[in-house]
């Protein structure tokens, strides 16, 4: 079974289990730290697991966990206690690990005695590698067998194994220990209310050097890799400044999670591309790094540069049905670094996304009207035009003017729209919809990147294409209110099926077609008032389908649950249509829910109703950090803001729609064109400084591509 099939998620991590991750590379562990190779646990590095057990005893015994701490994402501080020994309750001993991942883990081990005696103690690290692929972890389904030899030398342990024609090893580090095959132990006497500590570092051995990759700082001490690329990060994104501190909190949240999702193609290093999450997608997806790059520009438009770049260099070419890769078509997954044959069906990309190839198409328009990169976006026109014809020639795939989906074998994606759940697209009744499926935010999603090349070719003065692809553009706004449109429901279907029927399940898809303006004005308030339902508003968010449908579950994946980037998409569309009210309470909700853990929106939460439940409740396998639900406090900021660019028309345009309770907001250091501008607004008052020249500050709603067209062209016949 090819890793990218989602018919076999992983299951639920466990209350309390801890996510680390910095770039690919990320560690889950249990609440006290342990790693158990039963569990999904263990640190990864290039989609292989090098740490499958790292377990810490005192004294033989287990730590019991007290508190976790994530004190940057690659880095945490675990707490936990020693049993009391002949039965007592208290123990004296309390030990601390900080952790950190970067490529393996470094960890400083702390056992304090807080006792008015010495406490002998034998501090033992049991110490495993499997060398497993990521979705034999994933799956539950370990298959290789490695032959192993363990070398102990010295202040280090080293692994090696051998499988056929493949080798792998990694490198323990323990200065002071007592070193087995099995284990590092150190045999210590604490002081009284006083410390021991010591730092161990495991690290893979790249070949054919046969050397250990250096890590982190070896004692302890000092500015560590992961900490440099954090501060170089944090040095070009915006520095915000907000009245509702718990608000803010979020916002820096998201800038850290983003931060540490940033991967790197290793042929093209200085690019950034942003991971989909972890633990189990650390890896470039098409739709989830379009999207979170788009949300994500006001605050580093290099993700979205990276992302089209590396997307565009893997742009299919022919026909394969084994990876469902076509000519022109945007891949929906490709490890980057893979180093096994267990993943994507022994290839390392994987194209089965009906909606990547038009989000790539409405990026790269995007982040041409914000003047980032110009001569990179000119230099990738031939890559929009082959997405285009992708469009034409296999994303309509009985010339209806639909794209529409359906897998070109049984090992792929059932559905191959962002709800990618084999049960993700079905009736009113629950009754599941059979493919082709052609779903209504796809259609949105080829109507923005129609205008978005419409206006790429007004901007290059090629009226003749402009005016080509505004009219595809409206005949597939027209068709699609014709076709889609429920009149006795008063709402839009989520999909036509094989036989195209309407899908008529009520669900928040509808919301993404506000966004890009392909909803007619007429029946914008009767959608508003269905996503605001009690069935569809949760007190939380939009649920992704409403309670009233056959499909409905609270605890599904995608039948009912809470999305925040489905939401951040719906608030911004709700205010292209003049929803502000709406906008506004949809948003509140989100930034709530994130108070409840630390600040952190999770991939997804479930559905109850908050009457029922006055918390959001955990999904069991979301993915956190995520990289669309880090950026959804991004976007929800900056929609409220009315933050838009468009250094062609020489104007940024800002009409702030921010809630009271959010407060004053100042930004500086946020990127604009080829300079950095700083933002404060107050209540609805907006000001600018350090705009680059020829720019100015526009109260109001930039205009759209398909008017700006219209106003080409009349001043071209005129």
């Amino acid at each position: 079974m090819a890793g990218w099939n989602a018919d076999t998620a992983a299951g639920p991590l466990g209350a309390g289990t801890l996510t680390l991750v910095e770039g690919s590379s990320f560690c889950i562990s249990a609440a006290n730290g342990d790693l158990q190779p039963e569990q999904p646990h263990g640190v990864f590095f290039e989609d292989t697991r090098v740490l499958s057990r790292w377990v810490l005893t005192v004294n033989g015994e287990p730590l019991e966990p007290l508190a976790a701490k994530t004190k940057e994402p690659h880095r945490a501080l675990i707490v936990g206690r020693v049993r009391g020994s002949g039965g007592l309750t208290d123990s004296p001993l309390i030990v601390e690990r900080i952790r950190e991942i970067g490529a393996g883990i470094s960890e400083q081990i702390t056992v304090r005695n807080y006792s008015a005696a010495p406490v002998d103690c034998m501090v033992t690290l049991q110490v495993e590698v499997d060398f497993a692929d990521i979705f034999e972890v994933k799956e539950a389904r370990i298959q290789r067998c490695w032959e192993k030899l363990l070398e102990a030398a010295g202040e280090s342990l080293t692994i090696r194994a051998f499988c056929q024609d493949v080798q792998k090893a990694i490198e323990v580090r323990a200065p002071g220990a007592d070193i087995t095959p099995e284990a590092v132990s150190y045999r210590v006497q604490v002081p009284p209310h006083g410390y021991w500590t010591t730092v161990l570092t495991v690290t893979p051995i790249t070949e054919p050097a046969g050397s250990p990759i250096v890590f982190a700082h070896p004692n302890g001490d000092g500015v560590s890799p992961q900490d440099r690329r954090r501060q170089e990060w944090v040095s070009k994104i915006p520095i915000l400044h907000m009245g509702n501190h718990s608000i803010a909190r979020t916002l820096r949240r998201s800038y850290d999670d983003l931060g540490a999702l940033r991967i790197e193609d290793p042929a093209h290093p200085e690019r950034n591309v942003v991971a989909a999450g972890a633990p189990w997608f650390m890896a470039l997806f098409g739709r989830d790094s379009l999207w979170a790059s788009i949300m994500a520009l006001p605050v580093d438009p290099s993700l979205a540069i990276g992302t089209i770049q590396t997307l565009a260099d893997r742009q299919g070419s022919a026909v394969n049905a084994r990876t469902e890769e076509e000519p022109g078509k945007i891949l929906h997954e490709v490890r980057l670094d893979v180093s096994s044959d267990l993943d994507l069906g022994g290839k390392s990309a994987y194209y089965g996304s009906v909606d990547a190839t038009p989000l790539f198409v409405a990026l790269l328009g995007e982040v041409s009207r914000w003047g980032f990169a110009a001569e990179t976006i000119a230099a990738l026109m031939p890559h929009v035009d082959r997405a285009l014809e992708w469009i034409r020639n296999f994303g309509d795939k009985d010339g209806d003017g639909f794209v529409e989906y359906s897998r070109l074998n049984d090992q792929g994606l059932i559905n191959q729209g962002w709800k990618d759940s084999w049960d993700g697209i079905n009736f009113a009744d629950g009754t599941l919809a059979e493919p082709p499926i052609a779903l209504c935010e796809v259609q949105a999603y080829v109507y923005s990147a129609y205008l978005a090349r419409s206006w790429l070719a007004c901007d290059a003065g090629d009226m003749d294409l402009a005016v080509e692809y505004r009219d595809r553009a409206s005949r597939l706004k027209r068709q699609f209110n014709e076709q889609f449109w429920l009149p006795d429901r008063g709402y839009y279907a989520i999909a036509l099926d094989a036989k195209k029927r309407p899908v008529d399940a009520c669900a928040s898809n509808m919301g993404h077609c506000l966004l890009f303006g392909l909803i007619d004005e007429d029946k914008a308030p009767l959608v508003v008032g269905r996503l605001m339902s009690r069935e569809m508003f949760s007190g939380w968010g939009v649920r992704t389908l409403a309670s009233n449908m056959g499909a409905y579950n609270p605890v599904s994946y995608h039948n009912g649950s809470v999305w925040p980037h489905d939401n951040a998409i719906i608030v911004a569309g709700l205010l292209r249509y003049g929803f502000n009210t709406e906008a506004q309470r949809i948003a509140s909700a989100l930034l709530e829910a994130a108070e409840y853990s630390e600040g952190r929106l999770p991939e997804l939460f479930c559905g109850f109703s908050r009457e029922q439940f006055d918390e959001p409740v955990p999904y069991p396998t979301a993915c956190s950090p995520q990289a669309w639900a880090a950026t959804s406090p991004i976007m929800l900021v900056k929609s409220l803001m009315g933050y838009y660019a468009d250094v062609g028309l020489g104007g940024l345009w800002m009409n702030p729609l921010l809630p009271e309770s959010f407060g004053d907001v100042h930004i500086s250091n946020a990127p604009m064109a080829n300079g950095r501008i700083t933002i404060d607004v107050s209540g609805s008052t907006a000001t600018v400084r350090g705009l680059p020249e020829g720019m100015v500050l526009r109260h109001g709603y930039r205009p759209w591509a398909a008017d700006l067209v219209e106003d080409a062209r009349k001043r071209e016949r005129a």
